[in-house]
């Protein structure tokens, strides 16, 4: 593709269309040019290709593999299986014809109570580096793009769609900013997703020292920036801060704001020609034909299991795991039979098939017996659907009420009492001293079930260690009284975030950071140094095959790990280069700016303000019926996964409605909810009845799509 001459050939309004999305997934083609559409699918830790097209929300999608979550493949400390985890799902992209992944997704872990936080890595900025890279490096290593998100300091979400986060430059650089910087420059990912929220007061769609002299100027990032969906403003002002290609687009305004820009030159046109010529670049590199070789999907769920067991989490043990098989066992809670293996909101995949641990017990035999006959009690716990998804933060970090008086009830017993978890993000655990063990599965994919089975039986080895820390409650959090309660979310903590945290003020944790429990031992000798390097040697004093992941501290912060895997008696030397540090002061101030009003409503203010006035409870109400529609649809389904596939999406959509604006609304709905109409809902609320009409009456005027000109 000779990109230079299609830019000097392209019209206005063909430029105009190409920095926009279409059809919610797509780039816009230009056929006159041979220029194609490149198509985009949901990440991270699988492929959500959406079926219905006119719905850009969380609709129907594709069978694919749904892999381990970041929270639960993060803890395996081992960038190989992200690798592997990549490959494979750019396999079934290319299968499906698409030609970038949207993800991963690597913001830092602020709080355990983020909706999200499933979808993240780490509260460590190195350790989310490292295994971002190496996500981004097997996806495209295939000839699949990716989009490395949400960037930046996206990390709640309540008001993730108008929130500000206020922090100083150096909370910024030294914590925030860090694991976008390590992937841009060690893995050069095709495109970087900006957030909804502002940044210090500007939104990152349109913040110039965030997209164009922090990752451009400085960092020498090269490719595509993309909104998130719905979450462009101004669109000029966000041309020319950086922001190359708004998503999902068909945004009539956003045309027409271009095309106004460009006609009375307050738009330069070597501005619009730079994004045209970075979308260009992408898609002539990504945008191949689909490719028909058939998917190893077995082999695919098979490796789902792999990553899972290499990064489940045993965080107690008391001798009873693992598992010999003789014992009789009392099996109990609802998530044998119904195990969580995924988040919920844009990354929920329709899975190939789902391997619980009901199934592979069943395979193997294995029966429940009575709380009187059982040798051991194997409770299946965590956090449902209800509790944790994008869209909303957590109310608090307790487990389920009706949970808790269970696994209460089974310690009186007087049995050994094994819990299994799931979930995205720490929990309290105020039985952790009446329970034998606890084994922390996250969210581990499909084949989630396989892996519990191999790791209380001892087939594998449990060797995964916390990427985050596991307060004893969630008042000893930084920030905890604050988080996620205003639109202003103001990082007075600074980089005293996990365990930088706790333990500079010695506060004491239940699990700390980088913790895990094995089936055998190890000891491991002093850090050695020989220049820039250092060298410690482990060894497995056990009596079990099994892996140890040796981390170094440098004044208290991971500078390095690596993961090994031991036959017993083995030992093994690791050698650690730790980055060059960026040893340049920061400014720490910040300005906390005032609340804004509530009242009157604007474009920005959050979908539950409407509720203040008649006319906005009717509108609200109304938006929200189809959200409860939907749940009430699903739960007339008889039980399955299909019910609870749809159960899942409509609870995402009613939580997403409830925290989004009338302006995200309308840029994600393009023209099923042109830009007029929110305006005019907005004047209804406030009072205007007249002025709302005659929003609503004054249509916005746009030529034809290029696609649409044949």
């Amino acid at each position: 593709m000779d990109i230079e001459k299609i830019v000097s050939q392209m019209t206005i309004e063909e430029k105009a269309a190409l920095v926009s999305g279409t059809d919610s997934f797509y780039t816009n083609p230009i056929p006159r040019l041979g220029v194609p559409g490149l198509c985009m699918a949901d990440g991270p830790h699988g492929l959500r290709k959406q079926i219905d097209l006119e719905n850009n929300g969380v609709s129907r999608s594709e069978p694919a593999t749904s892999f381990p979550t970041a929270a639960a493949a993060a803890c395996g400390w081992n960038p190989d299986n992200l690798r592997k985890m990549g490959e494979s799902i750019a396999e079934e992209c290319r299968f499906y014809g698409v030609h970038t992944l949207l993800g991963p997704g690597v913001n830092i872990k602020r709080n355990p109570l983020c909706g999200r936080n499933f979808e993240y890595f780490s509260e460590d900025p190195l350790l989310a580096g490292i295994l971002g890279a190496a996500l981004v490096e097997g996806v495209q290593s295939k000839g699949v793009g990716v989009s490395v998100k949400h960037f930046a300091l996206n990390n709640s979400e309540n008001y993730r769609l108008m929130g500000n986060s206020v922090a100083s430059e150096k909370t910024m650089r030294m914590l925030y900013l860090k694991p976008f910087e390590y992937i841009v420059k060690h893995a050069r990912p095709a495109t970087v997703m900006c957030a909804y929220n502002r940044i210090n007061g500007v939104y990152c769609s349109e913040n110039k020292w965030l997209l164009t002299d922090l990752l451009r100027d400085e960092w020498g990032f090269d490719g595509v920036v993309m909104s998130d969906w719905g979450a462009v403003h101004k669109r000029v002002d966000g041309l020319k801060a950086g922001l190359d290609l708004e998503m999902p687009g068909d945004t009539a305004i956003c045309r027409k704001w271009i095309l106004d820009a460009a006609a009375d030159g307050s738009l330069p046109m070597e501005v619009i020609d730079k994004a045209c010529i970075r979308i260009l670049k992408w898609i002539d590199k990504y945008c191949i034909p689909a490719d028909k070789k058939p998917v190893d999907w077995k082999g695919h769920h098979a490796l789902a299991a792999e990553i899972a067991a290499d990064c489940a989490v045993l965080l107690k043990n008391d001798g009873v795991l693992p598992l010999g098989g003789a014992e009789k066992l009392h099996i109990a809670g609802e998530l044998f039979g119904t195990m969580r293996y995924q988040g919920s909101g844009s990354s929920n995949i329709n899975p190939t098939e789902v391997t619980t641990p009901e199934a592979v017990f069943s395979t193997h035999g294995i029966i429940s017996v009575s709380a009187d006959e059982s040798d051991v009690i194997v409770y299946f716990g965590g956090l449902t659907d209800e509790y944790e998804s994008e869209g909303l933060d957590r109310e608090h970090m307790r487990l389920p009420d009706n949970q808790i008086t269970e696994i209460e009830k089974l310690c009186e017993s007087e049995k050994p009492v094994v819990l299994v978890l799931f979930g995205g993000s720490p929990v309290e655990l105020p039985f952790a001293d009446k329970v034998s063990a606890i084994l922390n599965m996250y969210l581990p994919g499909q084949n989630g079930g396989k892996a519990v089975y191999d790791l209380l039986f001892g087939v594998k080895n449990p060797s995964g260690k916390l990427a985050e820390t596991w307060p004893i409650k969630y008042e000893d959090v930084p920030g905890a009284e604050d988080f996620g309660k205003n639109i202003t979310e103001v990082y007075k903590e600074g980089t005293e975030v996990g365990y930088r945290y706790y333990n500079k003020h010695d506060i004491p944790v239940r699990y700390p950071f980088g913790f895990g429990l094995s089936y055998t031992t190890f000891s491991s000798g002093e850090w050695k140094k020989t220049g820039n390097t250092y060298t410690q040697t482990v060894t497995n004093t056990g009596g079990r095959a099994g892996a140890e992941v040796a981390q170094l501290y440098i004044n208290g912060e991971l500078a390095g790990f690596e993961k090994v895997y031991l036959e017993p008696g083995e030992s093994k030397t690791v050698s650690i280069t730790p980055e060059t540090t960026d040893d340049r002061s920061w400014p720490d101030e910040y300005v906390v700016p005032e609340e804004p009003p509530r009242f009157p409503v604007t474009l920005e203010s959050r979908f539950t303000d409407l509720n203040q006035s008649f006319i906005g409870r009717i509108l609200f109400n109304a938006v929200l019926s189809i959200a409860k529609k939907q749940i009430k649809e699903a739960e007339r389904m008889p039980d399955g996964p299909e019910k609870n596939d749809m159960r899942k999406r409509a609870l995402f959509m009613k939580r997403a409605m409830e925290n989004n604006s009338l302006r995200s609304l309308s840029m994600n709905a393009g023209r099923r909810m042109p830009y007029n109409y929110a305006q005019g809902f907005v004047e209804l609320t406030n009072g205007h009845i007249i002025k709302g009409a005659l929003r609503f009456l004054k249509k916005i005027k746009v030529p034809k799509l290029p696609k649409e000109e044949q």
